[in-house]
């Protein structure tokens, strides 16, 4: 299975992301933006960092690369699509996923490990794991505060799929770190193929930094693969 990992200028993220995705068991291939061809591509990822240096708006430029419409095709086709950070802020900007990504609430740049417990595996990225279990991630943002009209229906729909928790799983104000609303902390569309995550699976993957709990997800995202043209 081979998975682009895209990488628009300003993109940090982007080998941290193929690494993750070859321990999980994929072959990734970066993919520059202005590629316009996915057709030999079984998933994509979006990586965290700064599209275009977070100009007007996170990802509100990078949404307008010439590599945004393989990867609309590739959603409509249900095929795998995942967003980190950076790149679920993207997502949201392409309307492939609701709602928007909003200044913390504190006005402060988030960096540190942080809980997040499992609440629906109807999703490609939490596909493999138990409701109630939970992950210790990094998180590291400054708009990581989503929130969307319909925030109700998607919590009621079961498309916010992580949630900003304690040690415990136990959800609450105390446990949200940037006001987003239901704590989500990943959200999916309505058919479960494209996921927006804010913490960085892909910074969790040996035990070595710390915790491989973002194996889970990403090896997750792997078996989600189907081979293109099946």
């Amino acid at each position: 299975m081979t998975v682009a990992v895209v990488v628009f200028p300003g993109s940090n993220c982007e080998h941290d992301v193929a690494h993750a995705l070859n321990i999980a068991g994929a072959d990734a291939e970066l993919v520059w933006h202005r590629e316009t061809d996915l057709s030999d591509f079984d998933g994509v990822v979006l990586p965290g960092g700064f599209a275009h240096g977070d100009y007007l708006r996170t990802g509100a430029i990078a949404r307008f690369s010439p590599i945004m419409g393989p990867v609309e095709a590739m959603a409509a086709e249900g095929k795998p699509v995942l967003g980190i950070c950076n790149g679920f802020q993207i997502l949201c900007e392409a309307d492939l996923l609701p709602g928007v990504l909003l200044q913390n609430r504190d006005l402060r740049f988030i960096c540190k490990p942080i809980d997040l417990v499992v609440t629906s595996n109807a999703s490609v990225l939490t596909r493999n794991l138990d409701i109630g279990q939970v992950l210790n991630i990094p998180l590291n943002s400054y708009e990581g505060n989503f929130n969307a009209d319909d925030s109700e229906a998607l919590e009621a729909a079961g498309q916010i799929v992580l949630k900003y928790s304690g040690p415990d799983g136990a959800i609450d104000e105390a446990t949200n770190p940037n006001g987003s609303a239901f704590n989500a902390a990943a959200v999916a569309s309505s058919t479960g193929n494209v996921v927006g995550i804010m913490p960085h699976p892909e910074r969790a993957i040996e035990s070595i930094l710390g915790s491989d709990d973002g194996l889970a997800l990403m090896a997750s995202f792997v078996d989600s693969l189907e081979p293109a043209g099946v």
